[in-house]
């Protein structure tokens, strides 16, 4: 039997360089292939993200709705309204404008700063508010207690809003924005946000966009 050649060093060293090229060039490729597995996952990752987003968004999207559109059964509109101040004579809501709730008119010259109040306030103070673009909510302090207050807390504006207790109301909650008011049923009475859209900083008050801060603490204010 013939016998077999033996590979000299230099052929030895020459294969293991062969070996070691081939498995470098092996995991080269591996490597290449888990970052395309990378970027492909990362890609569809994103837009499974924005696919979400977006579809977010478009569940979620209202569009803006006009004051002018809304209707709210029960709305008393008191017309056009004189606004001067005549401090420090008081005003006879009732008497000189038929409301119960003041929702404008002759008032102060200092008005009340929004905000949540356990106390009765100055009418007067209040309607200078309401000529700023607030809404005023009353409430009847017999009627409304406990969870039901806390839940009429919970839904007043963070700005622009007064909420007060109101004796004998004639309703468990009134709102008044200028020259309009309301009587609700209910701190739950779904007019409440309607009355919020069409009259809050409503454009059409005496002088939209004045503060409603910085001038009039009254008694009881709690935020």
């Amino acid at each position: 039997m013939a016998q077999q050649s033996k590979q000299t060093i230099k052929q030895e060293r020459d294969a293991r360089r062969l070996e070691k090229v081939a498995a470098f060039k092996k995991e080269q490729a591996r490597q290449r292939r888990n970052r395309r597995i990378g970027i492909i996952s990362a890609i569809v990752g994103s837009l499974a993200i924005v696919s979400l987003i977006v579809t977010a968004i478009v569940i979620s999207y209202k569009p803006p709705v006009d004051p002018d559109s809304i209707a709210i059964e029960g709305v008393e509109n008191f017309g056009t309204l004189s606004a001067s101040h005549i401090d420090p004579q008081p005003v006879d809501y009732q008497a000189e404008y038929g409301m119960t709730v003041p929702a404008g008119g002759n008032h102060w010259g200092a008005w009340l700063n929004c905000g949540v109040y356990s106390e009765v306030q100055q009418n007067e103070r209040a309607v200078h508010s309401l000529e700023h673009g607030a809404v005023w909510i009353t409430y009847d302090p017999e009627l409304v207690t406990g969870d039901d207050l806390e839940t009429l807390r919970d839904k007043v504006p963070s700005t622009y809003a007064i909420l007060s207790p109101y004796p004998d109301l004639g309703a468990p909650v009134a709102m008044a924005g200028w020259g309009n008011s309301l009587q609700l049923d209910g701190v739950d009475d779904e007019r409440f946000d309607l009355f919020i859209q069409k009259f809050w900083k409503a454009p059409t008050v005496p002088e939209p966009g004045a503060a409603c801060t910085g001038q009039t603490d009254g008694p009881g204010r709690i935020s």
